[in-house]
């Protein structure tokens, strides 16, 4: 009996320091991850250009012919805000994103408006050959998110009142007083079919808290309650609880488009797009954003691999990994730690520990903001 209680004493002490030294290494070993992977990002994916300005390349190593988009523009200002809390980065790294979104503002109608053209091309001498019209309401938003973060970073500067109008241009030329939702460009015009389209990775409540507070503009409220509410809507006509990159309002709710809809055959699936849901969810309270998390933490709880994409059935779209998908299911996770997913918190966390691809933007720069963001 002696023998047995000191057996169960001696499991017990080896897996207590067992957890001790895990939880020493994963403190110690996190600001060298978030280094490394910053420095990596920037060195692969930043182009610093003439007149103090820089890009994120959405086409590194994929061509000698540089892309620049408006949803690059805001990871890279949030992700060289985050940097910056943590000493990596300097205002002057980030002052060049924002002259560069500054020097690439679209124009609406013959109208000046202070929302970023969705795409520009570059030669491989660096000249600028292409800039596509119209915006992107995703890259928008989080080009606002960023000056207003920027402002808290670093007061005094202009950045809030450049994230003021810019937040005034969006409620003008991207919001759909009908739906009262956001749409998903300048060039959906509230009363065509396109006006009713809705972009689940939109849906970015914590932003929206910020926008609200910086503008006093209770319209942020609604758009926050009436996007949340569609996208529970949508994850709760499927058992997988998965949502999809594309979906049409209705006055009562939401309906995943047919392929081809927007960007591809994908449209209807949990795809390019649908994968940033957990991020933009993660650091929310409000009931319906956790519960549409909570029920996508659920569905890949129970996947022994992560796919890149699954149709709303939840079957895998490809059988292969991205880091698009896996590094926003590691940020959710790790913002409901001690909530039952240990073995999922695990099976994601590796994306952040391995070495960036250096040929893969999109994934690249969400693995990067999900690393500085813990």
């Amino acid at each position: 009996m002696r023998l047995n209680r000191y057996f169960w004493w001696i499991i017990g002490a080896i897996v207590l320091g067992y957890l001790a030294i895990m939880v020493y290494v994963r403190v110690d070993n996190e600001p060298q991850i978030q280094a490394s992977r910053y420095q990596q990002w920037r060195s692969h994916y930043v182009v610093k250009l003439p007149h103090h300005q820089a890009l994120v390349n959405a086409n590194a190593g994929q061509g000698r012919t540089r892309i620049a988009l408006s949803e690059g523009q805001g990871y890279g200002m949030l992700i060289t805000v985050a940097a910056a809390q943590r000493g990596l980065a300097t205002r002057a790294d980030f002052q060049r994103f924002v002259n560069y979104y500054l020097a690439h503002r679209d124009r609406h109608q013959g109208q000046a408006t202070a929302l970023m053209a969705w795409r520009q091309y570059y030669s491989p001498t660096g000249q600028l050959v292409k800039q596509n019209p119209h915006s992107a309401t995703d890259g928008d938003l989080m080009i606002a998110q960023a000056l207003l973060q920027a402002e808290r970073q670093w007061p005094g500067h202009g950045y809030q009142r450049l994230a003021k109008r810019l937040l005034m241009a969006i409620l003008r030329f991207e919001y759909n007083p009908t739906t009262q939702a956001l749409t998903v460009g300048n060039w959906a015009r509230p009363r065509t079919a396109a006006g009713r389209l809705f972009r689940t990775s939109d849906v970015m409540p914590t932003a929206f808290d910020e926008f609200y507070r910086a503008t006093g503009d209770s319209r942020w409220h609604q758009i926050k309650h009436t996007m949340l509410k569609r996208l529970n809507q949508l994850s709760h006509q499927h058992a997988s609880g998965l949502v999809p990159d594309f979906a049409y309002l209705t006055t009562h709710g939401a309906t995943p488009v047919k392929p081809q809809t927007v960007e591809g055959n994908h449209d209807g699936h949990y795809a390019g797009n649908a994968c940033r849901v957990p991020l933009m969810l993660a650091k929310s309270q409000d009931p319906l954003a956790v519960d549409t998390e909570q029920r996508l933490l659920r569905f890949f709880d129970h996947q022994a691999t992560l796919w890149a994409g699954y149709t709303l059935t939840g079957r895998p779209l490809h059988h292969y990994q991205a880091a698009s998908v896996t590094a926003p299911i590691f940020a959710a996770v790790s913002a409901h730690k001690n909530e039952g997913y240990d073995a999922l918190f695990v099976r994601s966390r590796s994306v952040v520990e391995r070495p960036l691809p250096t040929n893969s933007y999109y994934g690249a720069t969400l693995t990067t903001l999900v690393a500085l963001w813990q």
